[in-house]
Formats: structure tokens, C-alpha cells, sequence
């Protein structure tokens, strides 16, 4: 939920800023800079929660707490390259494959009920993929949108 709001109150800031300080509303870069703003937020994350994060993970995966911080370098390196022209369309392509590939570990989390702030097996369950899968499906498509189509 954190991120949607990061991303969604990230855009209207960003909006605001262009139409006050330039004059007109760029929509792609102010999406890209919102994505950006929230790859940065969720990719800090993977630093300030690496117990919970590593929880994540499905057992078959080794070296858990190095994916994690390797993840969170990939959303933080990505937010750079979102903002970068010559760069923006590749990393878009490479991000959206990226949501698709975290993508079981979302499930994964959901089905132990881990919450990764805390660190446990605490976390709201099966019930939080009504809200994280659709999620994940939009941020892909607001990659897609602001940074390749517009």
C-alpha cells in the first residue's frame, strides 16, 4: 500500500512542480520521476529490512540476504536509469521483467505470511494478493505507459 501512495502522491508533486515552475505538464517524465521516487523508497527497503525481505524469498533460492540487497541495487539503479534518456526505454523493458520476477516472492510471502518490516510470520496472508498482484500488474503498466509509450 506504501508504494502506491509514494508513487501516486510522488506524480501529483511532480505535476504540480512542471505546470508551476515550467509552465505545462510533461506527463512521462513526471511519471518516470514518481516511479522513480517509489523504486527508490521500496528499493532502501531491502536495506532497512533485510530479515523480513530475506523471509520473502522461496526456500529454493540460495543466498537469500545477498539477493536482497542485489534486488534493492537493481530498484535503485533502475530509478536512475528511468530518468536517464538514452536509458529510460531499456530500463523499462529490464524493470517490467523485473516486477515479473519478484513476483513469486510476493506470493511466497503471502502464503507464510510474513511480514517483512517485522521480520515475521505475522503478516496479513493469502488475502494481501487481492491487493499485491494487481498491484504488481500496475506498476508494470505504469512503466510500460510513462516510460515507453508516452
Amino acid at each position: 500500500m506504501k508504494p502506491l501512495f509514494v508513487l501516486s502522491g510522488s506524480f501529483v508533486v511532480s505535476l504540480i512542480i512542471m505546470k508551476s515552475g515550467f509552465g505545462g505538464f510533461d506527463f512521462s517524465l513526471s511519471g518516470r520521476i514518481a516511479m522513480s521516487i517509489m523504486l527508490i523508497f521500496t528499493g532502501a527497503s531491502h536495506f532497512a529490512f533485510p530479515k523480513g525481505m530475506t523471509l520473502m524469498i522461496p526456500d529454493f533460492f540460495p543466498f537469500k540476504k545477498i539477493l536482497v540487497y542485489f534486488t534493492g541495487i537493481v530498484e535503485i539503479a533502475a530509478a536512475a536509469g528511468l530518468l536517464i534518456h538514452s536509458l529510460q526505454q531499456l530500463t523499462a523493458f529490464l524493470l517490467i521483467a523485473f516486477f515479473i520476477l519478484i513476483l513469486p516472492a510476493n506470493i511466497n510471502a503471502a502464503f507464510r505470511h510474513i511480514d517483512y518490516q517485522k521480520g515475521t510470520n505475522n503478516g496479513n496472508g493469502v488475502s494481501s494478493l487481492w491487493f499485491r498482484n494487481p498491484l504488481q500488474v500496475f506498476f508494470i503498466a505504469w512503466t510500460y505507459f510513462f516510460a515507453i509509450y508516452l
